[in-house]
């Protein structure tokens, strides 16, 4: 008794520090918050301007990261919607809707009246209803020069048959915030964590709302157990068995005056109906078996084939006093919801060292860092190697590996369900976080993203996918050339805020976590 009243207590004077916490930001970044909302509604002005759908085919999108990459329920097609790009000076944030056709390899820009705000790091989830809908919720939206932001709460839904854009406006909702989770359960959309950040405080959540899709209303769930501590760019899956699955993300705290200390967790919680009932939830702690991801931040998620959850790439940050260094990755992991495993998700083919690539340190010249565009090597690789003049001046490095030809291996396992763990993959994505990943028809599609190359920043633009049935290779949709990257060195400069009518907007974080606030995942 004695030991649950303490815990009881603590658990009170957590909420009550988390509320003051809340109260404190909430004051400092309203003013901020409203010098945006002028910025914001301008854009939203110049967006009123169209007045009918217009359908365009289009190139690929440009480089981006943290939008959402969706499928639609009944087409072969792919919906990519937000998203954001740096170019050194300053930040584009997105309002473009573009859809991709799988079988004809096409995009198309879709230009509709009334769309939600620019926006990156919010989440996007499809529903069969009415012939599919793409339910958005949150994000983050800030000033060209990165420095202030406005974290949205509204909620939007675009009816897909006959693609129109519609705000769907209901009290009791989740606070504004970017970098949470979203999946559809049932009839209903549940939402977890997130953060909301201003220039000077922010506050991350571990808070669980449902919006209920027949009467399109919100209620806050008060789940009993002890749940997951307060977290942003989480997996969160919906198992077979009607589960929610919560695992990794990442926090940050203040330890000291304007030093904070980042937390790449690695622990799973199930969050799931209490004797059935959906008016009532408990968390329960996990401890999976098999070989999980290494702790990271940036990863991406998608819902692979036999209802198991894929787990793409990331950042593992090492924080100086002066820089960030750290490691980004384009392995793939599975997390097995029936069976509650890990497994390590490896190609058919020779056997070869997993692909890591290392964040620059600022001491790092500038002609030193360098830019691999394959995947993984091989066991007797053919090694493609030249040089690109940006047009900052800088030598890029572009190293590809290709497999030698007619090499071939063949697949272990563990057991009969564990899958092929021979070989990597001899082309596809590099190193990246914040991507964004589809799945299709057993196919894994992989669009663009970020790494670092010294102190530069690449945003990616690339497409790749993967037959998730046979793991046998990647095969790239769309490739990246590093000459269109612009790269520009900072300045003191004011830029104008209104300079760029299509993208406009801040940086998602700090330079910290704007490798680890993945929007994608989706």
């Amino acid at each position: 008794m004695g030991k649950k009243g303490k815990k009881e207590k603590k658990g009170r004077g957590a909420e009550k520090t988390a509320a003051k916490m809340e109260k404190k930001v909430s004051k400092r970044s309203r003013k901020e918050e409203e010098d945006l909302e002028a910025l914001i509604a301008h854009f939203q002005t110049l967006d009123a301007k169209r007045t009918q759908i217009v359908e365009t085919p289009c190139p690929p999108p440009s480089p981006r990261l943290n939008a959402s990459l969706s499928v639609h329920p009944e087409k072969d097609e792919l919906i990519l919607f937000g998203g954001e790009y740096f170019n050194g000076q300053k930040t584009f944030l997105y309002n473009e809707l573009y859809v991709y056709n799988i079988r004809k390899d096409a995009w198309t820009k879709v230009d509709i009246p009334s769309p939600p705000p620019r926006r990156c790091a919010h989440q996007a989830v499809v529903v069969p209803q009415g012939g599919g809908q793409l339910w958005v919720f949150g994000g983050e939206f800030a000033s060209p020069n990165g420095e202030q932001f406005y974290h949205y709460k509204d909620l939007w839904v675009l009816h897909l048959a006959t693609k129109t854009w519609e705000q769907v406006k209901s009290t009791g909702g989740p606070s504004g915030r970017s970098g949470h989770r979203m999946v559809a359960w049932k009839r209903q959309l549940i939402l977890f964590g997130g953060f909301h950040e201003s220039t000077r405080d922010y506050i991350y959540y571990n808070d669980v709302y449902a919006f209920n899709l027949d009467t399109f209303t919100w209620s806050k769930l008060s789940p009993s157990g002890m749940g997951p501590t307060p977290r942003s760019g989480c997996q969160m899956s919906v198992t077979p068995q009607g589960g929610i699955v919560i695992y990794g993300g990442y926090s940050k705290q203040r330890v000291k005056k304007d030093v904070d200390k980042g937390t790449r967790h690695s622990d799973m919680f199930l969050l799931k109906p209490e004797d059935g009932r959906e008016d009532k939830w408990v968390w329960t702690r996990m401890n999976p078996s098999g070989v999980k991801p290494t702790p990271r931040s940036g990863f991406s998620v998608a819902m692979a084939p036999n209802h198991q959850t894929l787990f793409f790439g990331g950042v593992c940050d090492e924080e100086e006093e002066e820089s960030l260094a750290g490691e980004f990755f384009n392995d793939l992991y599975f997390y097995d919801a029936t069976r509650n495993r890990w497994f390590e998700g490896q190609l058919k083919g020779p056997k070869s060292e997993k692909k890591k690539r290392r964040r620059g340190r600022r001491e790092e010249p500038e002609g030193g860092s360098k830019l691999a565009c394959g995947g993984a090597g091989t066991q007797a690789p053919v090694e493609v190697v030249k040089e690109v003049v940006t047009e900052d001046g800088t030598v890029v490095t572009i190293k590809q590996v290709l497999s030698a030809p007619g090499s071939a291996g063949q697949p272990q396992s563990e057991d009969e369900d564990s899958l092929e763990e021979a070989g990597s993959p001899t082309s596809g994505p590099c190193p990246r976080s914040n991507t964004m990943l589809a799945v299709k028809h057993g196919v894994l599609y992989v669009y663009g993203g970020m790494f670092e190359a010294g102190d530069r920043q690449v945003t990616l633009s690339d497409l790749h996918c993967l037959d998730l049935h046979r793991m046998d290779a990647w095969k790239t949709l769309v490739e990246m050339d590093p000459e269109t990257q612009e790269w520009l060195e900072e300045t003191d400069s004011e830029e104008d805020s209104e300079e760029v009518e299509g993208a406009e907007g801040g940086d998602e974080d700090e330079d910290e976590d704007s490798g680890e606030e993945s929007g994608a995942e989706d």
